[in-house]
């Protein structure tokens, strides 16, 4: 599969992503860090990529419906938190392949 990570993701998700055998790159590396989310979602529609994301306003299906784009994964980790991010994420890294 192929995705791109949000800046609100931990970078080292990319690693992760990419030792299981899928494309994916991140918003950081292309300089896109504040980008507004119509930028951001033209970039994925455009490389068919599935967005990860922490964002609750980029994966409003109602702004921005689930078949104008890829896909996007909305995570919500129970608690606030670069580590804790980095466990929920990579906990459920697994039911998206």
């Amino acid at each position: 599969m192929r995705f791109k990570l949000d800046e609100n993701l931990p970078v080292e998700l990319l690693e992760d992503l990419r030792a299981a055998g899928h494309e994916a790159d991140g918003l950081r590396d292309e300089g896109l860090i504040g980008a507004p989310d119509d930028v951001v979602l033209d970039l994925v529609r455009r490389e068919r990529r599935v967005l990860l994301t922490l964002d609750k306003g980029i994966a409003n299906v109602r702004a921005h419906p689930p078949e104008a784009h890829a896909g996007i994964v909305l995570f919500r980790p129970p608690a606030a938190g670069r580590g804790t991010t980095l466990l929920f994420v990579r906990r459920h890294l697994a039911s998206l392949f």
